[in-house]
């Protein structure tokens, strides 16, 4: 399980890609799987043995320009190879590196394990390298949604086994809030998790609004103020500085940084149990929103945008709203008692729970592990005189019978 070396696992705080790691790992070794984690040093998931390259995590060089940041995927990347070379006992690579994790896992073919690759990302945003990969059948891809599924480039989609929806543990349950408890956006301060949305919609009802989340590598104020300069020209920051910050007043609107999950005193799930609603006004098709179901875990609805995934996730009117323009979603803040905090909670248990997401991991495993043996069998073939097609299309769309990829939604 290679969650890439960019956080710890689990995150403590922000990160919602090593957040579902660590719950897919732990609920995989429940169901019998012997789970090998490629991480940082710092992380401290139990899990059957753990490799790495770095020590600390490398959140902060994401921000940064690319000749400092590409040898950090890499190097983390020459790890994870060195240890399969090695131990040639290990059946599958899952890998959440973008783009390097899949590169040099299909360049690398049989000397490797065949791998399945999540994208938790909009695969347009890396749309030239995914237009043009070639897993070979043995490196296949799959969404966390269907509607990310419907977005994947056409030649990637051909390689995608299908969507499996995030998931989150039980949370422990708290009394509900009163009713002048304050919204809550829980991420990253940056465009398109468009904070200044919610910012307006509840200044403009006199509500009162938490912002939690970093600002770059900053995980609060006094680190922002200690690496505002080092930060200088990146966007994150100049979204923060010129249209959230003049509206962070400190009282009505508050930002409190990054929230993490100490042991034992569940800070995050207090800080989503204690919010009348959590806000999402995105700006993106968001594809995956681990928010949403950490939310309703906590029994907390959702107001969002209808982007992305949220459709997916959010029963309008029951868990949640979902708005189509931002004046819609500003007018939805002042119907959120009309949600049901038990239907929240359900809905994270029956749809969202860790063992469901696990055993969706391993039914895509053995798709992987089906079209590794058919691409094995025709090079075989190959080899003895017969003609056989080898192309990761073919072999992917031969499984579509084995594991069907659901369909993109229509509109």
């Amino acid at each position: 399980m290679d969650a890439g070396p960019w956080l710890p696992v689990p995150p403590g705080g922000y990160g919602g890609l090593e957040n579902v790691v660590a719950t897919l790992v732990t609920s995989l070794r429940q169901l019998g799987v012997r789970v090998v984690l490629a991480t940082v040093g710092e992380s401290t998931l139990d899990c059957d043995e753990r490799i790495h390259r770095f020590p600390r995590a490398r959140f902060e060089a994401i921000s940064q320009p690319y000749t400092r940041t590409v040898g950090i995927a890499h190097a983390h990347m020459s790890t994870v190879t060195e240890y399969l070379y090695r131990h040639p006992e290990v059946d599958l690579v899952h890998s959440h590196l973008e783009v390097v994790g899949p590169a040099v896992l299909a360049c690398l073919g049989t000397a490797v394990p065949p791998a399945l690759h999540t994208l938790h990302w909009d695969p347009q945003r890396q749309v030239e390298f995914y237009d043009t990969f070639d897993g070979g059948g043995r490196v296949l891809v799959n969404a966390v949604s269907a509607s990310h599924l419907g977005r994947m480039p056409d030649n990637l989609r051909r390689q995608a086994v299908g969507a499996v929806h995030l998931a989150t543990p039980a949370v422990p349950r708290f009394p509900p809030p009163p009713p002048d408890a304050p919204f809550l956006v829980l991420g990253r301060i940056c465009p398109l998790k468009g904070q200044h949305v919610a910012v307006a919609a509840c200044r403009a009802i006199g509500a009162t609004l938490v912002l939690a989340g970093p600002i770059g590598w900053s995980h609060g104020p006094v680190e922002l103020a200690a690496t505002a300069a080092a930060m200088a020209g990146t966007p994150d920051l100049a979204y923060w500085e010129q249209q959230v910050a003049p509206l962070v007043d400190g009282d009505q609107i508050r930002w409190i940084g990054t929230v993490c999950e100490r042991p034992g005193d569940n800070t995050k799930t207090r800080l989503l149990a204690g919010a009348r609603a959590v806000l999402m006004p995105v700006q993106w098709e968001e594809p995956g929103a681990t928010v949403v179901i950490e939310s309703l875990a906590a029994g907390t609805p959702v107001i969002a945008m209808r982007r992305g995934v949220l459709p997916e996730l959010i029963e309008h009117g029951v868990t949640g709203f979902l708005a189509d323009t931002e004046d819609e979603f500003a007018a939805y803040l002042t119907r959120v008692d009309e949600l049901d905090r038990a239907a929240c909670r359900a809905a994270a248990a029956t749809r969202f729970g860790p063992r469901r997401m696990a055993e969706d991991y391993l039914r895509l495993y053995s798709v992987v592990l089906a079209s590794a043996a058919k691409v094995r069998r025709a090079h075989r073939m190959a080899g003895a005189g017969h003609s056989a097609s080898t192309s990761s299309v073919s072999a992917a769309d031969q499984l579509k019978s084995v594991l069907p990829c659901p369909a993109p939604p229509r509109g």
